[in-house]
Parts: C-alpha cells; structure tokens; sequence
C-alpha cells in the first residue's frame, strides 16, 4: 500500500516527447501516404545484415524507438522475407552471407525493393579486400538505392525507403508483377 501511496501523491511525472528534428515528422507523414497509396496497407520489410559492424542495425533500431516511430506511419519489421515488401540490407556481404542473402531475395515476393544502407553495403568500407568479404550487396543481389553514411541516421535511411518507393509505379494491383519487375529496373 506504501507504493499505491507515493504514486497517488506523486501524480504524472512523464514530460511530453519532443522530436529534436519536425523534418523526420514530415518526411514520416510523406512515407505513409505514398505507403498507403502504393500498397493499401502496411509496408513490411525484412532486415539483413550481410557481414556488418551493427553501426546501421543501431541506426535502423532507432526507426522503431519513439521519436521516429515507424510504425504510426505505417512500416513495419517482419521475421520472414516471404512477408515482406523491401530488404534492408547492411555491410558487406561477408563468404558466409552470400548464399543465404540470395536466398532471402528470392523468397522475397515480387514487387520487392532493395535498399543497402551504409558505405559498407555499397563499397566494402573498411572491411575492403578482407578475405572473409565477397563484395558489397550489388554484387550478389540488384539493389534499387544506397543510402550512404558510417552508419546513416535514421532520417536519412527513412529517405532512402521513400526514394525506392517513388521508383514504385502508382497502381502495382492492376499490373503483372513481370510487368512491375521490369519498370522496377
């Protein structure tokens, strides 16, 4: 009864969250209505990380926390790539990513987009000339942007997903996905 009590004395104590950047905001609200146009639902995307350091998982993870929030405008993670509509794709691919980076592109659904985050996903960075590296992600799978950066902010990964997306055609239902595939290139 003691903690009851000091709750009730202490009332509300959390502090209204305040975005240090209103452009991510606004960058958010742009990514829902071109997510909902395109699709009519929710944007699902599957993460890879191919041979990284985790600097851009750290930055990704950051799309989910409350400022950036990315599921109020409606993107989401999923487990399986069969689920998911775009692959985010991290560092170099390493010997032991190769195959299975294959793997999940393929069992991706069409129309898939393919966004490599970071310097390492589209150069090597430093992991250049490593032994255990095949090479960067367009290598081993077509990639439709790089967003660039050591490891990018959030916004700026937020950007690429809308720059993959505006490569999208407008009415993907009412076309083959042959047909999408082929625009998509």
């Amino acid at each position: 009864m003691l903690l009851f009590s000091k709750i009730w004395k202490t009332g509300i104590a959390t502090e209204v969250l305040q975005t240090e950047n209103p452009g991510a905001v606004h960058l958010g609200c742009e990514l829902e209505r071109r997510i909902r146009t395109l699709f009519g639902r929710a944007l699902a995307i599957r993460e890879v990380d191919a041979g990284s350091c985790n600097g851009c998982e750290i930055e990704i993870t950051g799309l989910t926390s409350p400022v950036y929030d990315m599921e109020r405008f409606g993107m989401h993670f999923v487990a399986s790539p069969r689920h998911a509509d775009m692959l985010l794709v991290t560092g170099p691919v390493t010997r032991n990513m190769e195959v299975p980076l294959r793997k999940t592109y393929e069992a991706t659904p069409h129309p898939k987009f393919v966004v490599a985050v970071g310097d390492c996903a589209e150069t090597c960075g430093v992991f250049r000339g490593g032994y255990g590296v095949v090479g960067p992600v367009q290598a081993v799978i077509p990639v439709d942007v790089f967003v660039a950066g050591c490891p990018p902010e959030p916004q700026d990964i937020l950007r690429g997903i809308l720059r993959a997306l505006d490569r999208f055609p407008d009415k993907p239902a009412t076309t083959s996905p042959a047909a999408v595939e082929g625009s998509l290139r």
